[in-house]
């Protein structure tokens, strides 16, 4: 089915570098360096909960390697067993379990504890090895200073390009492909995207050719995947271009079923009440803020208005408040 765009511009682009804010700020923490350097696609941080463990149980063959529908997009089988689609996600899941702790020595001797529950024995030395460089390199992505102004497409180039090289630095080849290569190959379409919507000297037709030849440099599997997520995007930039207007509930869910369906008008709904009850905490903690400063009192009212999980969320939140207030257009 058709997706229509019924967003201004300004809302579109605002999604866009929503995206890179997510990719920036947000992320696990409790280890140097992580919560300002995320994982993953923009707006995609860490393992997916839905994401099957490709080193489980129920993902081996009877060898203890992971099965087929497990294995990378490929139809060959992997020369490797250990180097998986899914590989990144498991190393993830694998240092939440470990807990926090800022001391990487530390860490890695919970690695070692936890490394059979997450891969057979016969890839459990080489998956240690590989887990304990994934941490230096978390480690040392951290000493990367996250761009100034995450409006600017060429300090975030700038940025990757350092992420990238540390990267190279831990791992080989073979590894980067399994551990970053999918991410990679969609923070650089999320970018050139980015580089266009700011582009002010592009015409409309330059602008359609540079998104057009941007979308051409995707592979296929990649491109059925964005394929995928356009209704996603076209839903959220309907819901931006209704906040902007404050459209009320009858006038959304008239144009929202009629595009989408009853059932999704409904979850959208849903989705309205829970960003505005969001929104509204916020505004009372960037108030208190304000008002009284970083302190005890603060970091109550932080406990009292958002939950564990909401708390890690705060902060980018509001720099994604400034973001959107300092996009073109806005």
């Amino acid at each position: 089915m058709a997706i229509r765009t019924w967003a201004k511009p300004a809302a579109v682009l605002a999604i866009i570098a929503s995206a890179a804010v997510a990719w920036w700020l947000t992320g696990p923490a409790g280890w140097p360096g992580v919560g300002a350097w995320p994982e993953g696609q923009w707006g995609a941080v860490t393992a997916p909960s839905h994401t099957p463990d490709p080193y489980s149980d129920s993902a081996r063959g009877s060898d203890g390697a992971p099965s087929a529908h497990q294995r990378s997009g490929n139809t060959q089988e992997p020369t490797d067993p250990l180097l998986v689609d899914g590989l990144r996600n498991t190393l993830e899941a694998l240092l939440l379990e470990a807990g926090d702790t800022s001391d990487p020595a530390t860490l890695k001797q919970r690695l070692a504890a936890l490394i059979g529950q997450h891969f057979p024995a016969a890839l459990a030395t080489r998956a240690l090895a590989l887990a304990e460089r994934y941490v230096d390199y978390r480690v040392a992505l951290g000493q990367l200073r996250a761009p100034q102004d995450l409006t600017d497409p060429r300090a975030l180039r700038k940025a990757m390009d350092a992420r990238h090289k540390v990267r190279a630095q831990f791992f080989d080849g073979a590894e980067y492909d399994a551990l970053f290569a999918r991410e990679a190959e969609l923070d650089r379409y999320t970018l050139a995207r980015l580089e266009v919507a700011y582009n002010t000297q592009l015409s409309p037709e330059q602008r359609s050719q540079a998104l057009q030849q941007a979308e051409r440099e995707l592979s296929p599997e990649r491109r059925t995947e964005r394929s995928a997520a356009t209704e996603h995007l076209a839903a959220a930039a309907q819901t931006a271009a209704f906040n902007n207007q404050n459209a009320d509930a009858y006038t959304r869910h008239t144009a929202r079923s009629a595009q989408y369906g009853e059932a999704a008008a409904h979850a959208l709904a849903r989705l309205d009440q829970e960003e505005q009850h969001w929104q509204q905490r916020l505004d009372q903690y960037s108030q208190a803020r304000t008002q009284q400063g970083d302190g005890a009192a603060l970091q109550q009212l932080r406990q009292q208005l958002f939950s564990s999980e909401e708390q890690q969320r705060v902060d980018a939140a509001l720099a994604l408040r400034k973001l959107q207030t300092a996009a073109p257009g806005s």
